[in-house]
């Protein structure tokens, strides 16, 4: 059994009942064909990059799923023909595979920033420091990008000159 993910986007013309009418019957296409469900994952109600069936703005939503080889196929071929899914892609996910659509925020992570932030507040002139320095780097690279465009006219004038004195 490979896994797989697939993503809807369901137009936002739909109340909410019929949408989540067309996320089951997904959900019952991927069953039907052998399929096992994960996770789903609903992303919401966002705009779309360019207009679809005159509608800007769709939900999308993410079913993760087990299946056969042949699932997908079969399941493309049944989204095709629903009224109301504007788009949808079904994906092969590797088994190593550990990125998440929407990761979530571990206790580890959500202290880690709360840290950081302490130990900026107790450095202060350390990070002031390489600031300053910064500005100054810059300007160097600035003058001697000037300087050779300088020295390239006063060659060309000096080749001008060797050049009558051979003729």
């Amino acid at each position: 059994m490979n896994k797989y993910e697939l993503a809807l986007v369901v137009s936002a013309k739909l109340d909410e009942e019929t949408r989540a009418a067309v996320v089951e019957k997904a959900k019952g296409y991927i069953t039907r064909f052998g399929g096992e469900l994960g996770e789903t994952e609903e992303w919401g109600k966002r705009k779309l990059a360019y207009e679809i069936e005159k509608v800007t703005e769709a939900y999308y939503y993410f079913i993760h799923f087990d299946a056969e080889g042949t699932t997908p196929n079969d399941l493309e071929q049944n989204m095709r023909i629903m009224d109301n899914v504007l788009r949808y892609l079904v994906v092969r996910k590797d088994e190593n595979d550990t990125f998440s659509v929407a990761p979530e925020k571990t206790e580890e992570e959500a202290e880690a920033p709360a840290e950081e932030e302490a130990a900026a507040e107790e450095a202060p002139a350390a990070e002031e420091a390489p600031a300053e320095e910064a500005p100054a780097e810059e300007e160097v690279p600035a003058e001697e990008a000037e300087a050779p465009a300088e020295e390239a006219p006063a060659e060309e004038s000096a080749g001008s000159e060797e050049a009558p004195a051979e003729e």
